[in-house]
């Protein structure tokens, strides 16, 4: 993608960081990642690409139901 660099975690639509930031927390909580609020180095790279890609499977199964309508 032209413009973006790599790992960058840059939010497409500002007002929905903080909408975000709970999900990511709530999705974390579900799976049993200790998740905090700042640095999270004590995680394992696995559970903080399981965290992402729960909430990535989340999203998808949502935004499916919400075009099935």
């Amino acid at each position: 993608m032209e413009g973006r660099r790599s790992g960058s975690n840059r939010v497409e639509v500002p007002e929905a960081r903080g909408a975000l930031d709970q999900f990511k927390f709530e999705v974390a909580n579900e799976i049993g990642v200790d998740l905090k609020e700042g640095y999270n180095g004590h995680l394992t790279t696995a559970q903080a690409g399981s965290v992402g890609g729960e909430m990535v499977r989340k999203m998808i199964r949502r935004q499916e139901e919400e075009m099935s309508r």
